[in-house]
């Protein structure tokens, strides 16, 4: 596949050609699916938490007598039932992480790369060079029509660049290690750098 360079003022820098290993594939979403899926669970903080009724406080003293008093023998103000009792069975912090092949996460960028190559979503940037001014670069967005891009560079990010990105919610900027299917797949446009192409032609090779 031979997709056309551009430069971030919009000219032309020639053209390169693309793995179809990586980019030609036909997009399964069986795989992006699973992908996603385990880098969400991987993400989420597993932090909630509710009190037992060893862990509320109140006192231990015998609610009413054993028997005589018509009504169940309690011996707890803590038991889930009463309120401000303990929860039963609440939950706990715990990973929500689950185990995905290797095989099958790189299958998924493959895939989400494709995705966005088939759906014309893909534009391959000469270089992604600037010297820190986020008002040039939000023109220069405008100007190419990005709306939401994720933007993957080589093995660094311009620090330049990354600082005049760092202010537009509308740009999302990567190294090629940190290139994952749920930020390509959650952005309208993906820009892969001539650098970037090659690292991740590399990394997935």
């Amino acid at each position: 596949m031979k997709l056309d360079v551009i430069t971030l003022d919009g000219g032309k820098a020639g053209s390169v050609d693309l793995n179809d290993d990586l980019f030609g594939l036909e997009p399964r979403t069986d795989i992006l699916h699973r992908v996603v899926r385990w880098q969400r669970n991987k993400a989420q903080a597993g932090t909630h938490k509710v009190k037992t009724r060893s862990e509320v406080s109140y006192s231990t003293k015998k609610i009413v007598r054993q028997k005589g008093s018509g009504g169940a023998r309690h011996g707890s103000r803590k038991a889930p039932i009463f309120r401000k009792g303990g929860v039963y069975k609440g939950p706990t912090p715990r990973s929500h992480a689950h185990d995905l092949p290797k095989k099958v996460r790189q299958m998924g960028l493959k895939h989400a790369l494709s995705a966005k190559a088939q759906a014309g979503e893909l534009v391959i940037l000469d270089a992604a060079n600037m010297d820190g001014k986020t008002a040039v670069l939000a023109k220069a967005v405008k100007d190419l029509g990005w709306k939401r891009a994720l933007v993957i560079d080589g093995a660094e990010v311009n620090e330049g660049f990354a600082q005049a990105a760092r202010n537009l919610d509308n740009i999302d900027v990567l190294p090629s290690m940190g290139a994952n299917v749920y930020d390509i797949l959650k952005r309208d446009t993906l820009v892969l750098t001539k650098a970037g192409v090659e690292a991740l032609e590399a990394r997935l090779a």
